[in-house]
């Protein structure tokens, strides 16, 4: 099928990447097929093939060009010494990072059960460079004895998960400012290591 007239790669992918997350958020991966999607972006269904080979590579790409993002905006992050100092700047790294990209989020981490073994398998090794980075900082904090918990893997996941799961209902409309939920959400965070 030729391309749409005017229709250019640079362009029209980022489109088909930004009508995938907006349609597979609002309705779930199952229910969205590339025809609504084609429509959305305004392209024939089979234009889409020109851009992503399948629907499972498309979710596969959302997902790990988002968890790539988060592990490369981290890295840069210039980071604190000290292990209470590194805890706040992951946290409000976190949040700040997720908030703007709550369709994103909800695709990366309530999708997972979508994917093919093989795809979900990068992209846990993804998410466990993520988790690691956090980890780490609590067994730094435990070794300076200014934290405690049972099991460093299930804080880490209990903590992203809670860090993560604002981005479902907050909005930047709302009452509460974001430095405000940060400021809330450092003190559970903390509050959730202490000994």
């Amino acid at each position: 099928m030729a391309r749409k007239q005017g229709s250019h790669s640079d362009i029209t992918g980022p489109k088909v990447q930004a009508a995938a997350v907006r349609l597979i958020a609002q309705h779930g991966y199952a229910a969205v097929s590339m025809r609504q999607i084609a429509a959305e972006v305004g392209v024939q269904a089979g234009a889409l093939y020109n851009y992503t080979p399948d629907k499972q590579s498309l979710l596969f790409d959302l997902m790990r060009d988002h968890l790539v993002s988060l592990l490369s905006a981290w890295q840069s992050e210039q980071k604190p010494s000290d292990a209470i100092a590194r805890l706040e700047h992951f946290t409000r790294f976190h949040i700040r990072f997720h908030l703007s990209r709550a369709d994103q989020v909800f695709v990366a981490y309530m999708e997972l059960r979508n994917l093919t073994a093989e795809n979900f398998s990068i992209i846990e090794d993804l998410r466990r460079d993520y988790e690691d980075a956090l980890e780490a900082i609590l067994r730094a904090g435990i070794t300076e004895g200014v934290f405690a918990t049972q099991d460093t893997r299930v804080a880490t996941r209990a903590l992203i998960a809670m860090l993560t799961g604002l981005s479902n209902w907050y909005r930047t409309d709302g009452a509460l400012e974001t430095e405000r939920i940060e400021a809330i959400y450092l003190d559970l965070v903390r509050k959730a290591v202490s000994g």
